[in-house]
C-alpha cells in the first residue's frame, strides 16, 4: 500500500493527513460522530467514498444545512422502504428533502389514511433499528432500466439522465453524472433489503437517524404537472437530535396558531368564498378597518416623503405588455387574453409599472422635476397555480402598493439609498424590526440589456445595501429580466423569514419605452426607473401582520380599540357617553349592550383580542370613573374618565402594543 496525502478543511483551518491507499472518509474521520459525509471539489460523498492523493476534503456536519438535507433524503428512503413493506403494489415516484422536512411521493390505489401513517412511522422504527447499511453502486442505464421495471416512474427518470437539474425535485434520482442506485444493505448478512434509483448521498447507516415524524399526507400531480397522474405524497420531518425534534414540533404548532386563514375567520376579518374562487378574497368590516389603517398611514408616509399618487385601469390591450417586455417571459402567470374591440387581446394586467411608464411619458419631461415619484394602491391579478394559492400569502388578485420612482444617473445612489431607509422605517412603525437585505443578481439565462449595465446596477444596489449596516445575502440568479433588486427579508416574532419590500434598479424598461427629459443643457437623456414595492401586496402584508402578532394587532391598527362593558343595564347610557367622547377623539371604542353576562361578555372580547376593555358599575358611575381590563389580563380600577381616555390616546399615538 502507498502514502495518500489529503488536506482536511475545517472552517479557516487546514489540516494536511497522510493515510493508506484505500481509507474511506469514514475513517478518516472516526470517531466523529456528527460527521455524515464529505465535500470534495465542491461535490458531496458518502463515508465510504475512499480518499485519493492530494485531494481537499471538508467534513460535511449532520447539522449543517448540507447535513440536515442528507439525514432528512435518507429518512425519506426509509419511508419509502416502510411503505414498499406495508403496501407492495406502491409505484415510487420521488422524495427529495426539503425545508425542515422531506417527502415522498407514491402510486397507490386509494389515499392514505391518518392510520395509515401511524402504521408507516412504526415501520420506519423497525428499520432504522435493523442498522441497514445504505450503498451507492453505479448502474448504466440498462441495467437500471432491467432492475427498475416495475417502477414506472423511475423509468421515466432514467430518460431525464443528462439534464443539468429539475425544479420538481427530480434531480435527487438522477442529474448530469453517472446513474447510481442505492441498496439498503442488512447489516449482518448483506442482505438486499430495498433499492431506489438515487444520486445520493446519503448517511452511512438508518441507526443515525435520531428523531423524525411523519406530518401529513396530500395529493401531488407527478413532476408537478397537472397533466399528469395525480400521486399520494406523504410529508415528513427528521432532525438531529429528539430535542430538536421537540422544539420544531413546538414550532409548528404556534405557527398553526398563529395561521392567518384560521385567525381571519376567528376574528371575523376576511373569507375567501368558493362563489368568487380560490385566491380571491374578501375583507369583512373589522379586516376593512385594519386595512383602510394600514393604507391610510401608508398614504399619509408617502406623501411626506414626497410621492405622488396615480390611479390605473385593471386591464390593457397586450400589446402594452408586448412593449414592456412581461409577454415574453411572464405570459404564464397571466390571465388568458379577452378578445374585445374587433379582436384585440386585452389582459388583466400581473403589474403596474407599463402603466406608470405612460404616465411619466403623457408630456414632456424636464430634470427640474426628478426624482419624480410615482404611488399606486394597483390591483394586478396573476394566473397563480391552484397548488401554491395559500390564503392571503398566495393570491390570484392582490392589491400591491406600488411605487416608480424615476431619476436621472446622477441621482441614482442617493435616491435608492433614501428609498431603502424610508422602507425600513415604514416597516419597523408595523412593528417588524428584524431584517436581513438580499440582493438577487442577473439571471444569465433570462435578461434584457448589457452586461456593463447589469455590472454597474448592481454595484450600485450593493453598495446601497451595505450601508443600512444590515447582513446582505446573495441570491445569485433571482433578479428579475430588466434588473437587480434588494429584497428586505424580515423575521416575525417566532423567527420565521417574511420577504417583504423589493426595490429593483431598472435602466431597460425606459429604454424599450423610449423615457426621456430634458436635461440642464438641453439634451435629451434616459432616465433610470427604480421598482418599489413596499409591502409586496396588501394583502400578504395583512397577513404577515396578523401571524406576527397572532390577531392581537396593536391599538393603532386594532379593528376595535376599546369596548365597553356594563356590569348591568344601569351603566350602559354612561358608557355610551365615554364611547362617544372617544369616538370624537377619533378612537374606535364600541359597547357590549347585550343580554349576555358580564363575564361572557369579557371571554367573547378577550377571543377577538381586543386591546381595551373598559368596565363600569355603581361605584364607577358615581364617582366618573371605569375600570382598565387590559388584554393581558390585568386590571386597573377607578380610572377618571379623562385619564383613561388619554391612555388610549396615548398608546394609539405611540403605535405600541399593550
Amino acid at each position: 500500500m502507498s502514502d495518500v496525502r489529503v488536506i482536511i478543511h475545517r472552517d479557516s483551518e487546514r489540516e494536511e493527513r497522510v493515510v493508506t491507499t484505500g481509507t474511506t472518509a469514514a475513517e478518516l474521520f472516526s470517531g466523529e460522530r456528527t460527521i455524515v459525509a464529505v465535500r470534495i471539489a465542491g461535490e458531496l460523498k458518502d463515508l465510504a467514498y475512499a480518499v485519493a492523493d492530494g485531494e481537499e476534503i471538508e467534513p460535511v456536519e449532520i447539522s449543517s444545512k448540507d447535513g440536515l438535507d442528507i439525514l432528512r433524503h435518507s429518512t425519506a428512503h426509509v419511508m419509502a422502504q416502510a411503505v414498499q413493506e406495508l403496501y407492495p403494489e406502491a409505484k415510487l415516484g420521488i422524495g427529495p428533502p426539503v425545508k425542515d422536512g422531506f417527502y415522498y411521493d407514491f402510486d397507490v390505489e386509494k389515499p392514505f389514511h391518518p392510520d395509515d401513517l401511524k402504521a408507516i412511522e412504526k415501520k420506519m422504527q423497525e428499520i432504522i433499528k435493523r442498522g441497514q447499511k445504505f450503498s451507492r453502486r453505479v448502474v448504466t442505464d440498462e441495467a437500471a432500466r432491467e432492475e427498475l421495471a416495475d417502477e414506472p416512474y423511475k423509468l421515466e427518470l432514467i430518460g431525464l439522465k443528462g439534464s443539468a437539474s429539475h425544479d420538481d425535485g427530480a434531480d435527487v434520482e438522477v442529474g448530469a453524472g453517472e446513474l447510481t442506485i442505492y441498496d439498503n444493505l442488512d447489516a449482518k448478512t448483506g442482505e438486499l433489503c430495498w433499492k431506489d434509483l438515487c444520486r445520493g448521498p446519503h448517511l452511512p447507516t438508518t441507526r443515525i437517524i435520531p428523531a423524525f415524524k411523519l406530518m401529513r399526507n396530500a395529493s401531488a400531480y407527478w413532476r408537478g404537472s397537472e397533466k399528469n397522474k395525480q400521486l399520494q405524497r406523504i410529508y415528513g420531518t427528521a432532525w438531529p437530535s429528539k430535542d430538536e425534534l421537540k422544539a420544531h414540533l413546538e414550532f409548528l404548532a404556534e405557527a398553526e396558531k398563529r395561521d392567518h386563514r384560521r385567525l381571519g375567520s376567528e376574528l371575523d376579518l376576511f373569507s375567501i368564498p368558493d362563489d368568487i374562487g380560490s385566491g380571491l378574497a374578501v375583507f369583512h368590516p373589522r379586516g376593512g378597518i385594519i386595512r383602510r389603517v394600514m393604507e391610510d398611514y401608508s398614504r399619509t408616509r408617502h406623501e411626506q416623503e414626497g410621492y405622488e399618487f396615480v390611479y390605473t385601469p385593471h386591464a390593457t390591450k397586450g400589446a402594452l405588455f408586448e412593449k414592456s417586455g412581461h409577454l415574453d417571459w411572464y405570459a404564464d402567470g397571466m390571465y388568458p387574453p379577452m378578445q374585445l374591440d374587433a379582436g384585440v387581446d386585452y389582459y388583466l394586467k400581473p403589474m403596474n409599472c407599463p402603466m406608470h411608464n405612460l404616465i411619466f411619458d403623457a408630456r414632456g419631461r424636464s430634470y427640474r422635476e426628478l426624482p419624480l415619484r410615482f404611488f399606486e394602491f394597483g390591483t394586478v391579478y396573476r394566473y397563480e397555480k391552484s397548488g401554491v394559492v395559500h390564503g392571503l400569502t398566495r393570491a390570484r388578485g392582490f392589491t400591491q402598493d406600488d411605487a416608480h420612482i424615476y431619476c436621472t444617473r446622477e441621482q441614482m445612489a442617493e435616491e435608492l439609498d433614501r428609498t431603502l431607509t424610508f422602507v425600513l422605517d415604514l416597516l419597523r412603525d408595523y412593528g417588524l424590526t428584524d431584517f436581513f437585505l438580499e440582493l438577487s443578481t442577473k439571471d444569465p439565462e433570462k435578461f434584457v440589456g448589457s452586461d456593463e449595465t447589469w455590472e454597474e446596477a448592481t454595484e450600485t444596489l450593493r453598495k446601497v445595501a451595505e450601508k443600512q449596516g444590515l447582513e446582505l445575502v446573495a441570491d445569485p440568479g433571482g433578479a428579475a429580466f430588466y434588473g437587480p433588486k434588494i429584497s428586505v427579508q424580515a423575521r416575525d416574532a417566532i423567527g420565521r423569514t417574511w420577504q417583504m419590500s423589493t426595490i429593483q434598479l431598472d435602466f431597460n424598461l425606459p429604454e424599450r419605452f423610449d423615457l426621456e427629459y430634458t436635461a440642464g443643457d438641453g439634451s435629451r437623456q434616459r432616465p433610470v426607473m427604480i421598482h418599489r414595492a413596499l409591502f409586496g401586496s396588501i394583502e400578504r402584508f395583512f397577513a404577515v401582520l396578523l401571524e406576527h402578532y397572532a390577531g392581537a394587532f396593536p391599538a393603532w391598527l386594532a379593528p376595535v380599540q376599546a369596548v365597553g362593558i356594563p356590569i348591568g343595564d344601569a351603566h350602559i347610557e354612561y358608557l355610551q357617553e365615554f364611547a362617544a367622547e372617544a369616538k370624537r377623539k377619533g378612537l374606535r371604542v364600541e359597547v357590549d349592550a347585550s343580554s349576555d353576562r358580564m363575564q361572557k361578555k369579557i371571554r367573547n372580547h378577550q377571543k377577538l383580542k381586543v386591546p381595551f376593555m373598559i368596565i363600569v358599575g355603581d361605584e364607577d358611575m358615581h364617582a366618573g370613573t371605569v375600570s382598565f381590563r387590559y388584554r393581558d389580563g390585568s386590571q386597573k380600577n377607578g380610572v377618571p374618565r379623562d385619564l383613561a381616555l388619554q391612555e388610549i390616546v396615548d398608546v394609539v399615538e405611540r403605535r405600541v402594543q399593550v
